[in-house]
């Protein structure tokens, strides 16, 4: 069917897309943003789940079932797992422009069998050298690369004044998959004991294949907009992509990094058992992941700048606190602790993700201000926000693997990891000081000031 505005309700490419026309969301614009948003939720969460999946198995690589593989090798296999997720970032967030949001959801989901295949062999199959290991487990990276090209396409749906909101929705969606396969990874444990493993990931082939055919029926390509294709190493040159990039590696890259790590940390660090820290290593990133619409809410509503300076001023008390825990081998403060963490660091994700998008709807209108064609801005704008929010993605998962390969180094020099919470403490202090001097106390022409809904 289609409008007198050229938009269209069913699956493919739409005619026309204005979502800040406030008649054309209220008739059309939001029925159809809505269907994409839940669509693209269940692409990214199963995506989330396919990445995170050797945050679970790693618990089952045991001695007991034939695996030889030390906590310092497990470290870095996670580490690899989500290096290859944030390097993938990059092309994925290109391909929407490309190729279409909707076409893009059905390639970047149907791949994700590939992981999970590769994961039921190597669980199989404990004397497959750990090269080839390392090697088939990398490809779950693809799972984390769904992040950015689904950020960037929501982002192209929705009017300003519901970003965070959706970006939130759409991003805690996607992160609660890191808890839901620990869910699973639980109960297989709980009701089949260490020795079925592969239940995991068969657990997820059929639900690819089913997201895959409701992004089919659902989902649409925004039309394509003249000269509005990504520049993406333009974004080099801009002063607020690598600030940004820092304040996501400081937010999302603990979040995502501690996630893969917490059940490791609670088995090497306090000498759980599978059992015992699968169960209670669930409980963060599905902390993290449900509070990350709330961070992108408040931003909305009290601007992402001041948000996200409180949380980094929490985050680096919390960093702290763990770092004492470890020290006084106090397992219950440790989790504690971790729980606030993982709060922290879902509210932060939603704050830095909602200044993104802000940055450029301000210089949008700096540009109309100036004489540009007010739609051709805001279209450019919604473009650039689209592709820095991806590639900012990827810069921010890199900080995933940083915090791997801190935990590795940190237990593989004093078998503790209190040194790798002395240095979290440190860079959330510097994230919070970059904060303020850029996002607070000097407002500039390319710096929304802190205003209820734009500002970053």
């Amino acid at each position: 069917m289609t409008h007198r505005t050229g938009a269209r309700t069913g699956p493919g490419r739409l005619h026309h897309w204005d979502p800040e026309d406030r008649a054309f969301w209220d008739r059309t614009g939001r029925t159809v943003a809505r269907k994409n948003l839940w669509a693209s939720i269940a692409s990214e969460h199963i995506g989330f789940s396919v990445w995170s999946l050797w945050s679970v198995l790693v618990l089952f690589m045991t001695p007991q079932h034939g695996f030889s593989t030390t906590p310092e090798q497990k470290f870095l296999l996670l580490s690899v797992v989500t290096l290859v997720g944030a390097l993938l970032r990059v092309p994925y967030t290109l391909a929407v422009p490309l190729f279409g949001g909707r076409t893009w959801t059905l390639v970047s989901t149907a791949l994700l069998l590939v992981p999970t295949i590769a994961a039921l062999y190597l669980i199989q199959n404990p004397a497959t050298p750990f090269w080839l290991m390392l090697t088939l487990a990398a490809t779950a990276g693809l799972g984390g690369a769904n992040f950015s090209s689904s950020m960037a396409n929501i982002n192209s749906f929705f009017p300003e004044r519901e970003k965070g909101w959706a970006l939130g929705l759409n991003a805690g969606g996607g992160n609660i998959g890191v808890a839901t396969v620990q869910l699973v990874g639980l109960a297989v444990i709980a009701l089949f004991t260490t020795s079925a493993a592969p239940l995991v990931p068969l657990f997820y082939a059929p639900l690819i294949v089913t997201v895959t055919c409701w992004a089919l029926r659902v989902m649409n390509d925004l039309p394509r907009t003249p000269g509005a294709l990504p520049t993406p190493f333009a974004a080099l040159k801009d002063r607020h992509f690598w600030i940004m990039s820092m304040l996501y590696i400081g937010t999302f890259g603990s979040f995502i990094g501690t996630g893969f790590a917490f059940g490791l940390l609670l088995q090497a660090q306090f000498g759980l058992t599978p059992l015992h820290a699968a169960g209670i290593a669930v409980l963060g990133p599905l902390i993290g992941s449900l509070i990350r619409p709330v961070g992108g809410k408040m931003a909305d509503t009290l601007g992402g700048a001041r948000v996200t300076l409180g949380v980094f001023l929490a985050m680096a008390a919390c960093a702290g606190v763990l770092l004492l825990a470890v020290q006084a081998q106090q397992p219950t403060v440790f989790i504690s602790a971790f729980a606030v963490m993982f709060t922290l660091t879902g509210l932060g994700n939603g704050s830095t993700y909602k200044m993104i998008p802000s940055i450029h709807t301000a210089r949008a209108q700096d540009a109309i201000t100036s004489g540009a064609p007010p739609e051709q801005a805001l279209a450019q704008a919604r473009s650039t926000a689209s592709s820095m929010l991806g590639l900012i993605g990827a810069v921010g998962a890199l900080g995933g693997v940083g915090v791997n390969i801190a935990f590795r180094e940190s237990f593989t020099a004093t078998g503790s990891t209190a040194p790798a919470f002395a240095t979290f403490t440190v860079f959330y202090l510097v994230c919070a000081a970059l904060t303020h001097l850029v996002y607070l106390r000097h407002p500039t022409k390319a710096t929304p000031r802190p205003t209820k809904v734009t500002t970053p």
